[in-house]
């Protein structure tokens, strides 16, 4: 039996990379799925690899820090599907690589637009449908990166999904009594068109590699069967977690 059948999934930054493994993976699943990105051509592709595979998906381009998405995207699973059960607020951008003193304002205010209130404003529509459901499971998809580990050059990126973990642990507390679980999921080093701008030499991609203790990158998909065990009834207990899924990137001095 598919381990999401009936449940009603939203999937932001579901257009590449981990996001779109996810929506793959949930379909497959037995999920129902409103996903979203901000390239209409890509999210349309996935779309009809969904209905090729058999499942049901509706694909809503926009930008996450846009109050209106956030509430279209919970108004379709509601009146397509009949609820929601399962928010993965995947969508993120790593910003400048600059020291923090040469990052514009505009650039830091970018960053934590899209990977931090954006986040909120799917929390903010995304919780209340849960409630009324009975229950369910949100997730952020945060990183080592600030922490476990300081990347130089990396300030806006690891503050704002440093500021998800906080959010997620208060979620947790806040949600818990009414049934929803809340957790931060913290990928490695992927790869995924994000993570090839930033290990984007040979060189780069192997130093990227070794800091690791599996000594490689993980694929997209290695990401999505996580984000698929918080999704699923078998992480019932598991609410509030940074949940490392790094392959010992966080524990390596090798």
């Amino acid at each position: 039996m598919t381990v999401l059948a009936d449940k009603v999934a939203i999937i932001t930054g579901a257009s590449s990379g981990i996001g779109r493994a996810t929506a793959i993976l949930f379909a497959r699943e037995g999920a129902k799925l409103v996903v979203t990105a901000r390239r209409q051509a890509e999210l349309d592709a996935l779309a009809e690899k969904i209905r090729g595979m058999g499942g049901e998906v509706i694909a809503i381009a926009g930008d996450v820090r846009n109050e209106a998405l956030a509430e279209q995207l919970v108004t379709a699973a509601v009146d397509t599907f009949g609820g929601l059960d399962i928010a993965f607020n995947n969508a993120g951008m790593t910003g400048e690589g600059a020291p923090l003193p040469d990052i514009s304002t505009a650039q830091w205010r970018e960053v934590l637009d899209t990977n931090l209130t954006g986040g909120f404003l799917g929390a903010k529509y995304q919780l209340p449908a849960m409630v009324s459901r009975g229950g369910g499971s949100i997730i952020f998809t945060s990183t080592f990166v600030g922490h476990t580990v300081g990347f130089p050059g990396m300030s806006a990126y690891a503050a704002s999904k440093a500021g998800l973990i906080g959010m997620t642990q208060v979620i947790a507390a806040e949600f818990g009594p009414k049934g929803v679980r809340a957790n931060a999921l913290l990928p490695g080093g992927t790869d995924t068109p994000m993570g090839r701008a930033v290990a984007n030499t040979a060189e780069m991609r192997a130093f990227v590699e070794n800091l690791h203790a599996l000594k490689r990158l993980a694929s997209p998909e290695e990401i999505a069967s996580a984000a698929l065990f918080l999704a699923s009834d078998a992480a019932s207990f598991v609410t509030g977690t940074a949940m490392l899924v790094d392959g010992g990137v966080s524990i390596t001095r090798t």
